[in-house]
């Protein structure tokens, strides 16, 4: 009993070294193709072709949204603090951040800022370009459904985040007064590369452009995004444009290595492991909601929401080919499953609790915003189970 004790102790007392996600990843993939028996030459191999398998698809979408995020972002001190509240979702998702968007907003929300939090929460986890496009890129899914039926989840999951915030408000002081005549029209300004990305879009669903490769491939995903960064970026000072460019590429440089690893992680699994034979096929609603709650570990660990999508997706993909699940439902569940939850291992909740819960304590705080991110990841798990039951998903 003494040596059971002294080792449950010793064992408490060790500490994990504080590694960045990617260094973690690359040694499980070195570890798990030794241990299934790869050789050396194998193994290297196996992970070359697994880093490079998605990694075009992703620069194609991550540089020019984060240009588009960081153009959008020099107007904080502008037109973005006088947008209304509702815009705060669509805000996040052009900015693919919640945390800027946030921050943009917040100084005119008065008693509106956790509603504002929750709805830049919902709004990057579920519109485009944000969310479902990471994760579909990472999954292989190329279907615009995902965009529609995503926002089918995001109304009621955005009403629910709503709910809650109001039975939290908080008193604020009173925000700066803002000039009427300019707002609607410095919102648009600023919205105007938001405003063009959906119009091409639009347009590539409802006509067919196929017949001119330029204005075919502006109307698809991946050249909307660079069109509607291009705008944004000539909406900026010309001497702001390298700084907003430089910090776009470091943000795309840092996901692109957590989504190699990831997806050398992926290919590297499916050949030393036979997912064929221990994961059941036709699985349905089952594989849905263990998709739902593996994306949920993923983030609970990770912290971050957009590191959790560049990893979970890469992981997740030879699952879902085994199961035979629906693309379009694990793209959803996947999206549905990062919300959980805003803890303090997240940006995001920092930047929450200190503005509008920054009066409340901490045990207090956490149940609130984690609670809120728990309750729009049920309601809208609750929404594509009953999609995925009737068969629309």
């Amino acid at each position: 009993m003494e040596y059971l004790l002294t080792a449950k102790i010793t064992f408490a007392k060790i500490r994990f070294p504080d590694w960045p996600m990617v260094v973690w990843m690359i040694l499980a993939t070195m570890l798990t193709g030794f241990l299934g028996g790869l050789d050396a030459t194998g193994l290297v191999k196996t992970f070359n072709a697994g880093w490079g398998a998605a990694l075009g698809e992703f620069a194609l979408i991550l540089l020019p949204s984060f240009m588009l995020a960081a153009a959008m972002s020099q107007n904080q001190t502008g037109a973005a603090r006088q947008l209304v509240i509702g815009s705060a979702p669509f805000a996040a998702a052009g900015m693919v951040c919640p945390d800027t968007a946030y921050a943009a907003l917040s100084p005119v929300a008065g008693r509106q800022k956790l509603n504002l939090a929750f709805g830049s929460y919902a709004g990057f986890k579920l519109l485009f370009p944000a969310g479902p496009l990471i994760v579909a890129t990472g999954l292989g899914y190329g279907g615009n459904d995902v965009i529609l039926y995503a926002v089918v989840l995001f109304i009621p999951v955005w009403l629910a985040g709503a709910i809650w915030s109001g039975l939290f408000a908080v008193a604020s002081p009173e925000e700066p007064a803002c000039t009427p005549r300019t707002t609607a029209f410095s919102s648009l300004i600023m919205f105007a590369s938001f405003i063009l990305l959906g119009g091409l879009l639009i347009c590539g669903v409802a006509f067919d452009l196929s017949g001119n490769v330029l204005i075919d491939f502006v109307t698809k995903p991946k050249g909307a995004l660079i069109a509607a960064a291009i705008l944004a970026m000539s909406q900026i000072p010309t001497a702001q444009r390298r700084d907003a460019i430089d910090r776009a590429v470091r943000r795309t440089g840092a996901l692109l290595l957590v989504i190699g690893a990831a997806s050398a992680f992926g290919r590297v699994l499916t050949a030393v492991v036979p997912l064929g034979e221990i994961i059941p096929t036709g699985v349905g609603l089952t594989g849905i909601i263990g998709l739902f709650l593996l994306t949920a570990l993923f983030k609970l660990a990770q912290g971050s929401s957009m590191a959790t999508f560049a990893a979970i997706a890469p992981v997740a993909a030879p699952i879902i080919v085994v199961a035979g699940l629906s693309p379009l439902a694990s793209v959803l569940a996947i999206c549905l499953g990062s919300f959980v939850a805003i803890l303090p291992n997240d940006s995001f909740y920092w930047l929450v609790r200190r503005d509008a819960l920054a009066e409340m304590s901490e045990p207090r705080a956490i149940g609130i915003l984690a609670g809120g991110a728990m309750l729009q990841a049920v309601t809208g798990m609750a929404v594509l189970l009953l999609l995925a039951w009737a068969g629309m998903v």
